[in-house]
């Protein structure tokens, strides 16, 4: 799943972790992220509410870091090590929006490209 959206993206992350490096939260990752998309011109909502359907009932309370373009789905951690609650995270954002890409970036890597998971249904 490589595209031009996603990689840009990836390469905003990769230069915001250049910057900033490992070991901050989630928040300032997710910030920062969020100018390096206005400086490289990728349109972006942050936080955005992602409901979930339980038998015809919907269940608010969900968010999403940061929906790209209105096609890509980035879900921002800052660990160790990815959990692997994470992908079925990600999962459950991409069917609540009708969406087929993500991207977990993992901030807490040393090197970011190894933090990076691309996921699609």
């Amino acid at each position: 799943m490589s595209d031009e959206l996603t990689e840009r993206i990836i390469g905003a992350a990769i230069e915001v972790h250049r910057e900033l490096g490992a070991g901050l939260l989630e928040l300032i990752y997710e910030e920062a992220l969020c100018y390096e998309f206005q400086l490289q011109g990728i349109k972006y909502e942050q936080q955005v509410p992602a409901d979930i359907i339980y038998k015809g009932h919907v269940i608010k309370g969900q968010r999403i870091d940061l929906l790209a373009e209105k096609e890509v789905v980035v879900e921002i951690k800052s660990v160790s090590k990815l959990p692997d609650v994470a992908v079925a995270q990600i999962i459950s954002y991409l069917k609540a929006t009708n969406l087929k890409r993500g991207l977990i970036i993992n901030f807490g890597e040393k090197r970011l490209i190894d933090g990076v998971k691309r996921v699609s249904v």
